[in-house]
């Protein structure tokens, strides 16, 4: 038994005693100007991205060994409660909300989604309310923490990722979405595209993916060069499925409409992602490894993340050199990880963090204005260079506040609740020492 704790039940009872008194009730919902067929589409889409957090789960639990299946799993589930609560209350507000600067929102605009429902649709998205368009965007809020905990996997103690991932949803990816995607932020203002999240949610991802697996340091396995085996790579194919699935919502999704615009992201997202699969086996072949399921997964794992600044910018056959780029830097970085010290459990900083960063260059490169009127500066592949200078500019930005705001956050974690788990659970493993659940195998 561990010592019972109040307070985060006491904060959940102060949040829904908010909802009673301040309810939100609309004036007037607004029905003028929306498109059933956007609106059907991206009802669709949301759900869709949603199920990309349990692929997820099935991913990083299917990589790591047999005593942290359940705790790795829970991490991105428990994240859809957690970010579902905060995003209602205040990150939809900080995200999204009226511009302080450029830099986030006030969150008073839609505290406890005041006026989300009676509001006039956002600006970007004309054609479906404003509360679609805001659950749509709940769901990259939920995975983009989720995806922070395959580098610190098999070690990092539940209660405190549950508060770091409210920090980081708060101070980094609130922030870099308003950058982003809001008319106001400063990233937007300069001209920088990212169409479903190459730069909010995996560079975000990544860089504090990293500040992860710094601060909490080597596993005692890793230590010991005796790291265990994945304890079920079939979980692995289940979980790069529902992604491969979920990505077609995150990605043509962010079309915000049934349009061309959708298909074309859509065909770029799976382009993108047959080509990553294969190359990256192909690369391992030409070293001398066996091709492997394992490979494949993560290679069309690494060709989402990378397309996905750039579906709606970019052409179809584009979107085959940009898939085949990631994979192999991804692997390759992957692999000068392996010969270091550094104890990324699940590789997420290679591939999350790598493939972001390639996405967005590779937008720099090949956004072209004839798949996207949006595209004021075309990319450097049509012999232009703004967009690829504020390209470069912003990934260098983002990648400094990503990780400074990161690893900032997780000293503070660790001063409230400490980050590691002990020597002892680590090695009884965290689903029997974190939740009193094991895996039972057949």
């Amino acid at each position: 038994m561990q010592k019972p704790n109040y307070v985060p039940l006491l904060i959940l009872l102060a949040i829904s005693l908010l909802g009673v008194f301040l309810p939100a009730v609309p004036s007037q919902i607004i029905t003028e100007g929306l498109d059933t067929g956007d609106i059907a589409w991206m009802l669709v889409a949301s759900a869709m991205v949603l199920l990309m957090t349990p692929g997820l789960a099935y991913f990083y639990g299917g990589m790591v060994n047999n005593k942290n299946v359940i705790s790795t799993m829970l991490q991105s589930f428990i994240a859809m409660g957690v970010i579902s609560v905060l995003w209602v209350t205040v990150g939809f507000s900080l995200a999204f909300g009226d511009s302080v600067g450029g830099f986030f929102g006030n969150p008073t605009t839609y505290f406890m989604f005041n006026g989300v429902l009676d509001s006039t649709p956002w600006s970007l998205a004309p054609t479906i309310p404003l509360a679609l368009f805001a659950f749509f965007q709940l769901k990259f809020a939920v995975i983009t923490p989720a995806l922070v905990t395959g580098s610190m996997a098999e070690r990092v103690n539940f209660r405190s990722y549950v508060l770091f991932i409210i920090l980081f949803s708060l101070f980094v990816y609130a922030p870099l979405a308003h950058w982003t995607w809001h008319p106001e932020g400063l990233l937007f203002k300069m001209g920088v595209l990212d169409f479903a999240g190459g730069t909010v949610v995996h560079m975000s991802a990544g860089w504090a993916a990293l500040a992860g697996a710094l601060y909490l340091k080597r596993r005692k396995s890793h230590l010991e060069a005796s790291v265990l085996p994945p304890a079920n790579i079939p979980f692995v194919l289940l979980g790069t499925g529902l992604l491969w699935f979920g990505w077609f919502g995150f990605n043509a999704g962010s079309a915000v409409g049934a349009s061309a615009l959708a298909v074309s992201a859509f065909a770029t997202t799976n382009t993108a992602a047959g080509a990553a699969g294969i190359a990256w086996i192909l690369f391992d072949v030409a070293k001398g490894k066996k091709v492997s399921a394992l490979g494949f997964c993560i290679g069309a794992v690494v060709g989402l993340v990378a397309i996905t600044p750039a579906a709606g910018f970019v052409t179809i056959p584009s979107s085959i050199f940009i898939g085949v780029v990631a994979a192999m830097t991804s692997n390759y970085i992957a692999h000068l990880r392996t010969k270091s010290t550094l104890d990324d459990t699940l590789d997420v900083f290679p591939c999350h963090g790598v493939g972001g960063m390639v996405g967005m260059i590779m937008t720099g490169i090949f956004a072209n204005s004839g798949v996207n009127s949006g595209v004021v500066d075309q990319g450097l592949a049509y012999g232009e260079t703004t967009l690829f200078i504020n390209h470069m500019i912003a990934l260098v930005l983002v990648s400094a506040f990503a990780f400074g705001m990161s690893f900032a956050l997780l000293k503070i974690t660790d001063m409230i609740l400490p980050l590691r788990v002990s020597e002892e659970d680590e090695k009884v493993g965290l689903d029997i020492s974190q939740h009193d659940e094991f895996l039972v195998e057949a």
